[in-house]
């Protein structure tokens, strides 16, 4: 048996009657950039994380620089990030010319922990920027207690987590602002690249849409140096089917997530992730612990189980930016998670007799 590690065929057959109408009416109108259907899928995505306003750029990575630039972030300020995540949520700081500033992880839950948070704040901390890594919230009371302590506003990067809540609460409406990518892989995924910024802070929202299409009011009026970083009409059209769809597929990865850890129950070589009681974890990435990771995954692939490795280097050990001058050791939680971590197949139409595949073959590999 093969394994792959995202399967879009189902996926698509869900949707893909209402496409070829869809794309014929984009067609008619001639509308593919900001057009209809991109208005309407803003619209549409901001109602479902509970806030005001949406603005669809052009990826993810766009859509947090975007964000940064619109909360006036510039050269010399700093802004707080895990080292946990990849390289994206530190290289829109550095775009705007800031500094990113590395607080470690949690343990349990791979996502910045606010007991670490005060000791890296200073009077050039500009923004806190967690990340909801494999798709379950940050522990965004605590992260949002010391931000208004310190006056800080807060960046929500859910690139990983489309319809996860937190206390009840859905992502993207926890911070000033918050960033999710389309990449094809995600939860809400595009059939390219896309992203999108939510707020309920109408300057941002403006200023985002702005700096978005060229920094322009009308057709020539150009207020600020902006940069062309729209959503096309036509990933919009997508989404927007996908997204009525997006509560079940989420639910099928959480059943999913339950079957890999009663299948993984009682193996004390893996450690299976850890939901928080109080967040909807929605599994973007299903990624165990396990020593002697890099044989495990050599062997699983051997076997036809397409397993992947997110993140094998922390970004604070990144040759990128080796500028910060940090070393082995600065943040251990995150080096040491490097180390272990292996991210098993994860979609939604994943079928039992798969899982059963990879865990059988994971479990065999381990006791080794």
């Amino acid at each position: 048996m093969k394994v792959p590690f995202i399967d879009f065929t189902e996926q698509h057959n869900t949707i893909k009657s209402n496409i070829a109408v869809n794309l014929e009416e984009i067609y008619k109108r001639g509308d593919f950039v900001l057009g209809k259907a991109a208005r309407e899928f803003e619209d549409e995505f901001a109602k479902y994380c509970d806030v005001k306003y949406g603005v669809g750029v052009n990826s993810g990575t766009d859509a947090l620089y975007l964000a940064v630039s619109a909360l006036d972030i510039n050269v010399g300020d700093e802004v707080i990030i895990p080292p946990f995540t990849f390289i994206a949520t530190a290289l829109c700081i550095s775009y705007a010319g800031a500094t990113p500033v590395f607080v470690d992880i949690e343990d349990e839950t791979y996502n910045l922990d606010p007991k670490k948070l005060k000791k890296a704040i200073t009077k050039n901390t500009k923004a806190i920027l967690p990340v909801h890594l494999y798709g379950q919230s940050a522990n965004m009371d605590e992260i949002n207690e010391i931000a208004k302590e310190y006056g800080i506003p807060v960046i929500e990067d859910a690139a990983q987590a489309h319809g996860a809540t937190y206390k009840g609460k859905k992502i993207g409406s926890l911070g000033q602002v918050a960033c999710f990518s389309f990449y094809p892989t995600k939860g809400l995924g595009a059939y390219g690249d896309g992203g999108m910024v939510v707020t309920n802070n109408k300057d941002i929202y403006e200023k985002v849409k702005m700096l978005r299409d060229y920094g322009r009011e009308g057709r020539y009026e150009h207020k600020v140096k902006g940069y062309n970083s729209r959503l096309d009409t036509i990933q919009a059209a997508i989404l927007s089917l996908k997204l009525k769809h997006l509560d079940t597929w989420n639910k099928m990865r959480a059943d999913n997530a339950e079957y890999y850890a009663q299948c993984l129950k009682g193996v004390k070589e893996i450690l299976t992730p850890i939901a928080k009681k109080d967040r909807q974890h929605v599994y973007q990435t299903y990624a165990i612990r396990v020593k002697n990771r890099d044989f495990v995954c050599a062997e699983m692939q051997k076997r036809g189980v397409d397993v992947l490795i997110h993140y094998p280097i922390p970004v604070h050990l990144q040759e990128a930016y080796s500028e910060l001058k940090h070393k082995k050791g600065d943040f251990g939680v995150s080096e040491s998670l490097c180390a272990d971590v292996l991210s098993l197949p994860m979609f939604p139409h994943i079928k039992k007799e798969q899982i059963e595949f990879v865990c059988d073959n994971l479990k065999e590999l381990v006791k080794k």
